[in-house]
């Protein structure tokens, strides 16, 4: 082959190298890295609030919060912000107490174990309860002593617990539930353990009385003892109550010829009625009135003749006006000051505890 034909061949193949190279596809682009989404975490849902159920001391189930916050206390209200303040709670009680209780200074203390009840809402105005003004506030658990009114704050979706006191062994029931509900079981047991040996300390020192004094505690002018609790107080300070028959009534109610045939030796008033009783002719032949041997039991979280967690404290009260030899002034001032020192976390100073020994 000459050198013509193979320049020619060479020439044709070239011719069709290129044809085949303009009719190929385009090369593609060299590959970019993909973007990278990060995807948005899921919305954070509430927690749910951690719950707990108790059992009142109506033996109903009740449900709650696990951190209370807020305490609203309904009818006898000296009587549960006492147990409150007990359990060291009292900063969280958020009503004021009712006009009933607030028409005199007599209740000036609980102003001072729980400052901020001053100017908080009323919940109740007499024997009605402001529903709405509770709803409100939305306390975290109502405390009551009646039925009647559990029943009817839980039917409003409040969490309602009862609280009974009848007998006196039902007040260690009771801190014993609220050291439960608060947390503070071991406040409960410190309590019930000074409760027990005040009691014995108590039986000690008047067990060598032999002429024991009678007693009558209540409302003279009023020929009222108000609450049976006050039968086991009195004897426990070794007095004998004159209103003692065996009821099982909360009150009693007895007439003048009663309480001239009584002749007490001692009267325990639960209010301020010395000068009327003085001014009574009728009743200036009585040992009690003839040798000035009245008293005024002392109101501090409550009223101390009546249902209250103060009760160790109205039996060495009681034995000091009695028998002042078996429990003198001074150590009365004492366990006084130990007492809302230690419970109350109340540091009481000495003018107070005078006006409280009387």
């Amino acid at each position: 082959m000459n050198n013509r034909k193979i320049v020619t061949l060479l020439s044709l193949l070239l011719a069709a190298l290129l044809l085949v190279s303009a009719c190929a596809p385009a090369a593609a682009p060299a590959a970019t890295a993909a973007p990278t989404v990060t995807a948005a975490p899921a919305a954070e849902m509430p927690a749910a609030a951690s719950k707990r159920t108790i059992t009142d001391m109506a033996g109903r189930t009740v449900e709650l919060p696990e951190k209370i916050e807020k305490i609203a206390t309904f009818g006898s209200i000296g009587v549960l912000n006492a147990f409150v303040e007990l359990m060291g709670q009292g900063s969280k009680i958020c009503n004021d107490m009712s006009a009933s209780f607030t028409k005199t200074d007599k209740w000036a203390m609980q102003y001072q174990f729980a400052p901020q009840i001053k100017g908080a809402p009323v919940f109740e105005n007499g024997n009605e309860i402001a529903i709405e003004t509770v709803l409100q506030t939305e306390p975290d658990v109502c405390f009551a002593m009646t039925k009647d009114t559990v029943e009817y704050l839980a039917k409003n979706g409040l969490n309602a617990v009862y609280l009974s006191w009848t007998k006196p062994e039902d007040v260690k029931a009771a801190v014993t539930l609220m050291g439960e509900i608060f947390g503070e079981q071991d406040i409960a047991k410190d309590y019930i353990a000074y409760f027990d040996k005040i009691v014995a300390e108590a039986a000690s020192l008047t067990a060598d009385i032999t002429q024991k004094k009678n007693v009558l505690y209540g409302s003279v002018t009023e020929f009222k003892q108000p609450h049976i609790i006050a039968e086991w107080w009195i004897k426990q300070a070794g007095g004998v109550s004159v209103t003692d028959n065996g009821r099982g009534d909360e009150a009693l109610t007895y007439t003048l010829e009663d309480l001239l045939k009584w002749n007490p030796d001692v009267i325990f008033l639960s209010a301020d009625q010395i000068a009327d009783i003085k001014k009574d002719d009728k009743l200036k032949d009585i040992t009690a009135v003839k040798n000035g041997a009245m008293y005024v039991v002392p109101t501090v979280a409550h009223v101390w003749g009546n249902r209250t967690v103060e009760q160790p404290l109205t039996i060495l009260w009681a034995i000091n006006k009695l028998y002042p030899d078996v429990m003198p002034a001074d150590k009365l001032k004492e366990e006084i000051r130990y007492f809302y020192s230690h419970f109350f976390l109340y540091e009481m100073n000495d003018e107070q505890i005078a006006k409280i020994i009387g």
